[in-house]
C-alpha cells in the first residue's frame, strides 16, 4: 500500500475509527478497540497492509457504517477491497457460503483469524450474560470448523 494512489494505513484507521464512532460492542465497549484489536492482530499474524487495512474496515459494510458503493470507489487496493467484501456477511447467507467466500478470496482467511481470535477472547465473552456467551462460543467454533481452523487462532 505504498503507493500514492492509495490511502496511507494512518488514513484507513482515520476512515473507520470514524465509520464506527458511537456504535458499541455487546459488551458496551467503543466498536473502535474490536476494529483496533483484529488490524493488531493481523498484523501479528504477519499480515500484509492490503489484509491490515481490510482488518480496520472489515465490519464497516456489513454494520452499514460504509456502503458497498464507497468500498468500491476508495483508494484502497483491490486487495484490500475483495477481502472486505469477503468479509462482508450477507443478509440471510447461510454461514456455509460466507466461509466459502472467505476461503476462495486471498487474504480474507488471516484477517477472519484475527477477527474470530478477538471476538473469542475468554476474557470479553466472559462480561456477557451466559447465555449470550454460550451462543457466540458455538457461533465462533461454527465457523472455525467451516474454515479448517483448529487450535488456536
Amino acid at each position: 500500500m505504498e503507493d500514492d494512489r492509495y490511502l496511507s494505513l494512518s488514513e484507513v484507521e482515520t476512515v473507520a475509527r470514524r465509520a464506527h464512532q458511537g456504535q458499541v460492542d455487546k459488551n458496551g465497549h467503543p466498536y473502535a478497540e474490536h476494529i483496533a484489536a483484529v488490524a493488531g492482530g493481523t498484523a501479528a499474524r504477519g499480515g500484509s497492509e492490503a489484509q491490515i487495512a481490510a482488518g480496520w474496515l472489515h465490519d464497516t459494510v456489513e454494520d452499514d457504517r460504509l456502503s458497498r458503493e464507497w468500498l468500491a470507489g476508495a483508494a484502497l487496493p483491490e486487495e484490500t477491497k475483495a477481502i472486505v467484501d469477503a468479509l462482508t456477511r450477507r443478509p440471510d447467507e447461510p454461514v456455509e457460503e460466507y466461509a466459502a467466500r472467505i476461503l476462495a478470496t486471498p487474504g480474507a482467511l488471516l484477517v477472519k483469524r484475527a477477527d474470530l481470535a478477538h471476538n473469542s477472547d475468554p476474557d470479553r465473552l466472559a462480561t456477557l450474560p451466559p447465555a449470550t456467551a454460550e451462543r457466540l462460543v458455538a457461533k465462533y467454533a461454527r465457523m472455525r470448523e467451516l474454515l479448517g481452523l483448529t487450535g488456536e487462532l
